[in-house]
């Protein structure tokens, strides 16, 4: 029995595959190791996946592919917590970007960008990826992320820059208040994930002349940072894994049309497409 997640720092998608069955899905909140310790995750687990936990005797191998798995002490933090409960099991820890290349490239080279909650980019190789300088998070980096989208937002709604119209809107949808927004970013656990949750609002404005320039903004901002760092980045594919990804294709290969970057898959989540590559590379368990 084989079990495969994909977490970001919203959510963690789970995938068991038994022999002879479909894949039975799952889903908890994000297990992002920079953020939350051994024992909050082994919490998490324990409270919002008791079906998923009820396995655990029966799981022979555990891929985990998640934010924030980008180096051996982080590793450590979500091996440790899993094997809590997948004790019999083999546990692979990596980080959500090789998850998310291994969903898209498959085998071939090309470029795998991030844009969900947060945003990050690599260069796959076909064996292995190459992350570059990116990827410093929602405070330094995240271009054209859902936290970037919704910083974005609620810093020009706390300014007055919004139009007045998108103003009012903006206001009666959440009713913040600027105390109320300063103690969620600076004082509460997952800052990031609260200002992504703002990013729906573009659900409302996203045809609004305000709403696409700031999509263009927010996206032009991701290729000019990260895809453009690479320097042969029109000789490769680029391919795109997360939520803002999906829900602004459009704008994406827009963008993308005029200025020779050449878009591969864009998928919403890599959980599917990530546990038939493992499936695939280990002989189809």
């Amino acid at each position: 029995m084989i079990l495969v997640a994909d977490s970001g720092s919203t959510k963690t998608d789970w995938l068991l595959k038994q022999p002879g069955k479909d894949a039975t899905a799952f889903r908890t909140p994000g297990l992002n190791p920079y953020f939350l310790s051994e024992k909050e995750i082994v919490k998490i687990l324990q409270d919002q996946a008791p079906d998923l936990v009820a396995f655990g005797a029966e799981v022979k191998e555990v891929y985990f592919f998640g934010a924030g798995c980008s180096s051996p002490d982080r590793h450590e933090i979500v091996s440790n917590a899993l094997s809590v409960f997948f004790s019999k099991a083999y546990i692979s820890v990596d980080s959500d970007l090789l998850g998310s290349a291994y969903a898209t490239c498959g085998h071939e080279k090309g470029l795998c960008c991030v844009l969900g909650t947060g945003s990050n980019i690599s260069f796959f190789d076909g064996e292995e990826i190459h992350s570059g300088k990116h990827g410093l998070g929602f405070i330094l980096g995240d271009e054209g992320s859902g936290t970037w989208f919704g910083k974005a937002l609620i810093t020009d709604y706390l300014y007055g820059l919004m139009p007045e119209e998108i103003h009012n809107l903006f206001k009666n949808t959440y009713e913040l208040t600027k105390e109320e927004v300063i103690q969620n970013v600076y004082q509460k656990p997952s800052p990031n994930s609260y200002l992504a949750s703002f990013a729906r609002f573009f659900n409302i404005i996203r045809k609004t002349e305000y709403g696409s320039d700031l999509i263009n903004k927010g996206l032009q901002e991701f290729i000019d940072t990260n895809i453009k760092s690479y320097p042969e980045y029109h000789n490769f594919k680029s391919h795109f894994v997360g939520s803002i990804a999906f829900v602004f294709e459009e704008e994406l290969k827009a963008l993308a049309k005029t200025q020779d970057i050449h878009i591969g898959k864009i998928i919403k989540a890599p959980i599917n497409d990530l546990l038939a590559f493992i499936l695939s590379r280990e002989g189809g368990k």
